[in-house]
């Protein structure tokens, strides 16, 4: 760090108790009182360098008490003033970052002016500061933080406003470009910019700096100082995300609870504020963070939200952080949606209700910016469309969110139902994770009745089931029985798709061959001979299909022949999918052979479970046909 000395002689003071006296052997004439310590001086040191001690001097001079003067509110208070008095009396002093807004503010308050002596304490430490402290990040820092214990008079003098500018002139300034804030320790570099030691090249490279390495420094000033410091660096163009690090560095030191479930990396832990204090700074933090969509991290986002509702912040700050996360949800995770519920009530064990909120969010927001409507998903054009994969990544985590919380025998019927609705019917490409979250919420509430169950499960599409779902849910004793008739229905459905792929794709390749006898013109050599090569092993691997697939067909046959009897058996069995309501959406199925034949082999299994299960339930089917 920079310093300055003034002064020559000696130090010619003691302390006795509160009290300081001088040792030059001379008494002293004059008491100055500077909150409960006494200095006893000498007036002509004293009048020769302040106007105002001159002035009160004059004033005491007839009491017959003696010359006691009071300095009230005094700068710095009597450690500042004994610095002065060592400057009156030429005693070595030192100048450094540390004290010199002490000194500059005492000399400002004691008219130690240019008119009463040259090369009074005004000047010399005005020079100290703009030449010295002003040019380095360290001392214009530390310099800042001395500034808090000299209000208004710093304020007054301007010099929190000039540090303030030299930080954030460094701060917005690329730091390799001029070596800050390693070039102020004197590390020198060749012109090929290797190391120099002694002015010997080492071959080592200078360290670059990072973006954020100012983070850690100004992390240590006060809130109020912080703040101006932040509005300052954005007035000059500096990028939101480096003040949304720097922010979030801040918070994680002062702030407990952020550092609970996340690492802090280099934060460096204070003392922890008080409840009042904290509460205080994150609202404060939520009104200084950019509202751009990813300049904050979703995950410290979370953190900040989870804080807030812990420490019971004001409602528009909880509702601020809310829509931050809900303009970023595809990019959280469902750790983060794991929110406990911190109400006195405990209804849930997981604030179901913070989460369904940031969800309107970001539908609203998708909606705003033209995300995808159910209309156009069908186009292929959309398939890949970034709207459409942020809402189906969401859909995704919504449906792992409601598995979650299924389990919790508080959570009511309802707010399960409203959460599951809220994602539109296009952000499912398939409805597994949502028939898990349903069985789970099934298991965990076997007191829901017939016609809640068959409630909660309208809110999947059994064609939008995977055959290893249809497997599962057409064994599912949980599930109402009209859910399991559809189950069955789309599955059979899905068998004949696929089997009609098949047989689709073994036309086409069949009609290709006069297609790659066009390549014979091309120009390649073998072209036509490699086209006849594969067209014959495709040949014979067609043929095993076919075979395959009449075996199939077959055993199809069969399984409609019992449905059938059992149609007949219960008065028009044939009717049930109008009846029922079922939507007959055909639907390319992309199974394996191998799938597709193992869903045969299970079939008839099925129809046996169905067929008792239907004789159990004679009186309810009956009245529903």
């Amino acid at each position: 760090m920079a310093c300055m000395k003034l002064g020559s002689k000696t130090d010619a003071f003691r302390r006795q108790g509160q009290a300081w006296f001088c040792t030059t052997g001379l008494p002293s004439d004059v008491t100055v009182e500077v909150g409960d310590m006494s200095f006893h001086l000498h007036k002509f040191p004293l009048l020769s360098k302040s106007g105002l001690l001159e002035k009160l001097i004059e004033e005491k001079s007839d009491d017959e008490e003696g010359c006691v003067i009071q300095l009230h509110d005094f700068p710095g208070g009597a450690k500042a003033f004994e610095l002065v008095v060592k400057f009156c009396y030429g005693v070595k002093l030192e100048l450094a970052a540390s004290n010199v807004v002490y000194l500059r503010c005492a000399a400002e308050h004691l008219q130690m002016t240019e008119e009463i002596a040259e090369g009074n304490l005004i000047a010399q430490t005005e020079t100290f500061l703009n030449q010295a402290v002003l040019r380095n990040w360290k001392d214009s820092l530390k310099a800042l933080q001395t500034c808090d214990d000299l209000l208004p008079h710093a304020e007054n003098l301007h010099i929190v406003r000039r540090c303030i500018e030299s930080l954030a002139v460094k701060a917005c300034t690329d730091p390799n470009l001029f070596g800050w804030p390693m070039m102020e320790y004197g590390i020198m570099q060749s012109p090929g910019g290797s190391v120099l030691w002694n002015g010997i090249s080492t071959g080592a490279r200078p360290r670059q700096c990072s973006s954020d390495w100012w983070y850690d420094d100004v992390s240590s000033l006060s809130l109020p100082i912080y703040k101006r410091l932040i509005s300052v660096m954005e007035s000059r163009g500096i990028r939101r995300e480096i003040i949304a690090g720097s922010l979030t560095y801040y918070a994680k030191r002062y702030l407990p609870g952020l550092n609970r479930r996340h690492s802090l990396g280099t934060v460096a832990l204070t003392a922890a504020p008080s409840e009042e204090e904290q509460r205080h700074l994150l609202e404060e933090i939520d009104r200084l963070l950019p509202h751009q969509k990813g300049v904050t991290s979703t995950k410290v986002l979370f953190g900040l939200l989870r804080t807030a509702m812990i420490l019971r912040a004001s409602p528009s700050c909880i509702s601020n952080l809310e829509k931050r996360i809900g303009m970023q949800l595809d990019q959280a995770t469902l750790e983060d949606l794991l929110l406990p519920n911190f109400s006195y009530s405990m209804e849930t064990l997981y604030n179901v209700d913070c989460v369904q909120r940031i969800l309107e969010h970001f539908l609203a927001m998708d909606q705003a910016t033209g995300g995808a409507s159910p209309g156009l998903v069908d186009d292929e054009q959309l398939t890949g469309s970034p709207s459409l994969t942020r809402i189906t990544t969401v859909a995704k985590l919504i449906d792992g969110y409601l598995a979650e919380v299924a389990p919790d025998i508080n959570l009511k019927l309802p707010k399960f139902q409203y959460l599951a609705a809220a994602v539109p019917d296009y952000a499912r490409p398939l409805d597994d994770g949502l028939y898990r979250a349903i069985d789970i919420y099934l298991k965990a509430h076997l007191w829901l009745t017939e016609s809640e169950r068959e409630q909660l499960c309208r809110l999947m599409d059994c064609q939008k089931l995977s055959l290893e779902a249809c497997t599962h849910a057409a064994q599912n004793e949980r599930l109402p029985l009209r859910v399991v008739v559809q189950v069955l229905f789309f599955e059979q459905l899905q068998l004949r798709t696929s089997i009609a792929g098949c047989l689709l794709v073994s036309d086409n390749l069949d009609g290709s061959r006069p297609l790659r006898s066009g390549l014979a013109g091309s120009g390649e050599g073998g072209g036509w001979a490699t086209a006849v090569r594969e067209n014959q092993v495709l040949k014979v691997g067609m043929d095993h299909m076919r075979m395959r697939v009449s075996e199939l067909e077959k055993e199809c046959s069969s399984m409609k022949q019992e449905i059938e009897k059992l149609g007949r058996a219960r008065s028009g069995w044939g009717g049930v999918p109008r009846k029922f309501g079922f939507k007959m959406k055909s639907q390319m199925c992309s199974a394996q052979e191998g799938s597709v034949s193992e869903q045969q082999k299970t079939g008839n299994r099925k129809i046996e479970k169905l067929q008792v299960r239907l004789i159990k339930h004679k009186k309810q089917v009956s009245t529903d046909m």
